[in-house]
């Protein structure tokens, strides 16, 4: 079932590549029902998966790929992969349906959806370290051609940057990963021999280079502060689907490597350099939300708010590594939490930057301070980006409000004074939304958006479960949080254990 959910959209996507003669209508469905079958399949995994399962890795379908190294096509999920490839196949089949200018390129440009939808689950269901870096740096190949081709402004030097750093940062982390490889005996990228035997344990300055060389990697791909500048360029150059896909499936490939790699199978290095990530998760939170702050551009300023939001993610993954001993329920919280942002984050500023899509395509225009007066002429666009708004303040009853509770809480059991000067982000990140919200919808129409359309009934279909889900997660998240705890406590209490 899982090798089904990635080879599915694969096939697909080469089918599209080789069917010259469909029309736009023939690949539109072709695409849609491709990209479904991966969402119907995780959700009878979800059906099928225990939550009080014993082991930490369940219907796991594995074969030998190059034995002599070690490496296989292995799969299988725990809760947080569960959850995160589950987010992701549901926004590959809204991005994938909303509307967007294909400048005659249809197939093309669906095709690449469908492989970059391929190997992002091949990112959150693989158990093979090898595998999981060839899945990683496939994505940047993706969303390289869809920024490139199909992207307005300056899109080729946006997805260039976007290219260089991400593999940059890949190849760096690839030599953390062989680091780790070559302590095991035999040797094996098998996940579960690594978090098991700790292969790194006790060799002092050996392990913090190769976690060092790791959380570069998966920094660069987060982003976190001082390594996301490729990430504002990329979201404002791309199209609308592409950049709801950046923010809500490709940033989660970082936190979800903090959490599977470096958290999981270099405890005690981890544990050893945690305030650092905390300080520079830190420093996302506020420096993301004081640029953000600063931006008249609607896209950047969505851009700006993921780097604020991810360093909630950061923080929450790095409390729970903190501290061997003492404050587990605080730190099994941070995860929790780290986990449910992630989820949250994906719903909600995928919707935005979907919304965002929405405004180039009617006026090939992203400045804030050109529009106005919205909320009588376009009432189901105001209607779904204010909910997509508040919820990324954190408003109580929204997702936004769960995930950021629970790092809150969490780092406040640990580190009571970051806590403090986190929730200054909070306060920014909320007036930011708000100030957004008051200057794309009310105040004075312009007289040129007279004859503003509203969002269409592809784009209000697309953007419905999304915002559905981040009221559901909002005010009954326990659905969420039974597959998400978990696995979440028995890494956090993996780390009582010498």
């Amino acid at each position: 079932m899982l090798t089904a959910a990635v080879l599915v959209p694969a096939l697909a996507a080469v089918a599209l590549v080789l069917g010259r003669t469909w029309s736009e209508a023939v690949t539109r469905v072709v695409a849609v029902v491709a990209s479904a079958v991966p969402l119907v399949l995780l959700v009878g995994t979800w059906i099928r998966f225990d939550t009080g399962g014993s082991q930490p890795f369940q219907l796991v379908e594995e074969t030998d790929w190059i034995p002599t190294l070690g490496v296989g096509w292995r799969l299988g999920v725990d809760g947080i992969s569960l959850a995160l490839a589950l987010l992701s196949a549901l926004i590959f089949v809204v991005a994938v349906a909303y509307p967007v200018d294909l400048r005659g390129r249809h197939r093309q440009y669906r095709a690449w959806f469908l492989f970059l939808e391929a190997v992002s689950l091949g990112v959150f269901l693989s158990i093979d370290l090898l595998l999981f870096y060839v899945f990683f740096d496939l994505s940047l190949v993706g969303m390289y051609f869809l920024i490139g081709r199909w992207g307005h402004g300056e899109a080729r030097a946006a997805a260039l940057k976007f290219f260089l750093y991400t593999l940059a940062g890949s190849l760096v982390m690839l030599l953390g990963f062989l680091a780790l490889y070559l302590q095991t005996d035999p040797l094996t990228f098998d996940m579960r021999v690594l978090i098991a035997e700790q292969p790194l344990a006790g060799r002092g300055a050996t392990a913090g280079l190769a976690l060092l060389a790791i959380l570069v990697g998966l920094a660069v791909k987060t982003p976190l502060v001082p390594v996301h500048t490729w990430l504002p360029p990329a979201h404002v150059n791309a199209p609308g689907p592409a950049s709801a896909l950046l923010a809500g499936v490709l940033l989660k490939m970082g936190t979800f490597g903090m959490i599977r790699i470096p958290l999981s199978m270099m405890r005690d290095t981890f544990e050893t350099y945690a305030p650092v990530l905390v300080g520079f998760a830190l420093l996302s939170i506020i420096y993301g939300a004081l640029v953000a702050l600063g931006q008249t551009d609607l896209k950047r300023r969505i851009a700006y708010s993921s780097v604020n939001h991810m360093g909630y993610a950061v923080l929450g993954i790095a409390v729970a590594g903190s501290l061997g001993s003492g404050e587990e329920a605080g730190r099994r919280l941070a995860l929790t939490g780290a986990t449910v942002e992630m989820v949250a984050h994906g719903l909600i500023t995928g919707a935005l930057f979907l919304v965002a899509g929405s405004f180039w395509t009617r006026t090939q225009d992203y400045d804030m301070d050109h529009y106005g007066g919205l909320a009588g002429t376009a009432p189901r666009l105001t209607g779904a980006a204010t909910l997509a708004a508040f919820a990324s303040l954190g408003l109580p009853g929204l997702a936004g409000f769960v995930a950021e509770l629970q790092i809150f809480v969490g780092t406040f059991s640990v580190y009571p004074w970051v806590a403090a000067a986190a929730l200054v982000g909070v306060l920014i990140t909320a007036a930011l939304f708000l100030q957004m919200v008051q200057k794309l919808f009310f105040g004075d129409l312009p007289t040129r958006l007279r004859d503003f359309a509203d969002l269409g009934h592809r784009e209000a279909l697309a953007l419905v479960p999304l915002l559905v889900l981040v009221v559901v997660i909002g005010v009954w998240p326990t659905w969420l949080l039974d597959l998400l705890t978990p696995t979440s406590e028995a890494i956090v209490s993996a780390f009582g254990v010498r």
